[in-house]
């Protein structure tokens, strides 16, 4: 479901009283009993269904009646809460276009000072279990919503970012609000769907800042022919919620990975051979 400003601007005080209560009592329910939510946010149970109501019609919300009646909140319920956060702190004064959508994110154009990005992650089922596996954030055990578990991507992403800037080309870290990352606008195309003038030139680049970054301890982890901005002869390196510190135990293995799918990605489309063993010591060196 596309992310409607009109609909968070509409939300009404109580409404967001509920959608709080539901964030702060799924850390303890998976779907949070009418009766304790009622509770939380002090209203009688027909103010609290009416709330309620209204937000199941926006897509806010979820109901379950097996084998009591809850209620859960949704990506949309916790997108409104992240976007009112922002709005209030005047971070974000205006939510724009789509710009497209990842595995495990949606990105949309903002305004506040100045063009904005902002990326909603999205961690799914599939790759909330890939994740526990995979990255050191994400706890073995307990009761981890989505929700929960795209904040924390967020969070470590946001992370990356402070870590890298300005040394390395990424977007500017502006804020970051539960699952949501502000980051600067990258001006641009997306090294899949453009041909450099100069490929060798712009591998040599890449390389360059895959180098920076590992001196500053951030290995990208997912990085690729679509993670990369191009324009003219400079390089922006995007998508960082993967990434792994050097010391990790899979630190040679997925810095071994980017080099690989970036390399081959260039002897494919360009021609460039470049041995995997030279650009591991470069970067490494």
């Amino acid at each position: 479901m596309p992310i409607s400003a009109e609909a968070v601007r509409n939300l009404q005080e109580n409404d967001l009283r509920v959608l709080h209560a539901l964030e702060r009592l799924m850390k303890r329910y998976q779907w949070v009993p009418l009766e304790i939510l009622g509770r939380a946010t002090g209203f009688g149970e027909k103010e609290t269904l009416f709330r309620l109501s209204r937000l199941l019609a926006l897509g806010m919300a979820k109901y379950e009646k097996v084998p009591y009646d809850g209620y859960t909140l949704v990506f949309a319920g916790y997108d409104a809460l992240a976007l009112d956060a922002l709005a209030a702190k005047d971070t974000v004064k205006a939510l724009g276009p789509f710009i497209g959508e990842g595995k495990e994110s949606v990105v949309y154009e903002g305004l506040g000072v100045g063009r904005l990005v902002l990326k909603f992650h999205r961690v799914g089922q599939r790759s909330f279990q890939s994740a526990r596996v995979k990255r050191g954030y994400m706890p073995e055990e307990g009761h981890v919503p989505w929700i929960f578990a795209s904040a924390l991507s967020a969070g470590r992403e946001f992370l990356a970012l402070q870590k890298l800037h300005p040394k390395v080309p990424v977007p500017v870290p502006v804020e970051r609000n539960r699952h949501v990352v502000v980051m600067s606008f990258v001006h641009g195309m997306i090294l899949s769907k453009c041909t450099p003038e100069d490929p060798p030139a712009v591998l040599a680049t890449i390389l360059r800042h895959v180098k920076e970054a590992y001196r500053l301890g951030v290995i990208h982890g997912d990085l690729s022919e679509f993670n990369v901005m191009v324009e003219g002869d400079r390089c922006v390196l995007i998508d960082w919620p993967q990434w792994v510190e050097t010391d990790h135990p899979n630190a040679g293995e997925t810095l071994e990975r980017d080099l690989r799918v970036v390399l081959g990605y260039f002897e494919r489309k360009f021609g460039i051979g470049y041995p995997l063993d030279r650009a591991l010591a470069e970067v490494t060196g």
